[in-house]
């Protein structure tokens, strides 16, 4: 073997016994890791726009390669993981991991009848915990709906709190569109029934004092079939 031959063996050898005994340089955020792995527990319950904010004890490392071992309590958040550090050795964190999503809440006491405008709402995280099932989680489902009972501000707005806003009133004088085929008429007629729009309403034909069924159609207008 030439000597430029040994000298090259040599020095690869060298190389991979650096390799072999030097650690990893990199490392990650602990919460990071914490986040990614109770998201992983969470699966397909994880809510839309849901995210874990990690808050780890005091004292405990913050740096870390990767998790060895995970365990959470889903109802409390609490948790326990075995983190293998830059030096390999694995060492015990804990903590909390609180799952927030963002809602949109009122940003001032709304009363019944209000229509709520985008001025009005504001979105802001919540703890998913105090998220009720029937909470509106879209900012788009709450602007422009009318409010049925009082709203407190900051707090998530339920479905039952919120309805379309009334276009026709009971007692209303309406215009009642009558289309039969390409054939259209119009009469005046008299709401005995709330609706919203595309919502069923009963009205009376005052030209033919009969009640019908119709469809509204925007404010002080329906549509019938005859």
């Amino acid at each position: 073997m030439t000597r430029l031959a040994t000298y090259l063996l040599a020095l690869t050898l060298g190389l991979f016994a650096v390799l072999g005994t030097t650690q990893p340089s990199w490392a990650a955020l602990i919460t990071d890791l914490v986040a990614e792995r109770a998201e992983q527990e969470l699966g397909p319950a994880l809510p839309p726009n849901g995210q874990f904010q990690i808050h780890l004890a005091d004292g405990l490392p913050r740096d870390g390669q990767f998790i060895q071992e995970f365990w959470i309590d889903q109802s409390s958040g609490q948790f326990i993981a075995n983190v293998v550090t830059l030096q390999g050795d694995v060492t015990r964190v804990w903590g909390l991991a609180v799952l927030s999503v963002p809602i949109p809440v009122v940003n001032r006491r709304v009363q019944p009848d209000e229509i709520l405008q985008p001025r009005d709402i504001e979105m802001i995280e919540m703890a998913w915990a105090r998220v009720h099932a029937f909470a509106i989680t879209e900012y788009e489902d709450l602007v422009g709906m009318q409010v049925r009972r009082m709203l407190s501000p900051g707090r998530p707005v339920h479905h039952q709190s919120v309805t379309p806003p009334i276009i026709v009133s009971r007692g209303d004088k309406v215009t009642i569109e009558l289309q039969h085929g390409p054939l259209q008429l119009t009469a005046t007629g008299k709401a005995i029934s709330d609706a919203h729009l595309g919502q069923e309403v009963r009205v009376v034909n005052l030209s033919s004092n009969k009640t019908i069924t119709a469809i509204a159609k925007g404010d002080g207008l329906v549509e019938a079939q005859f």
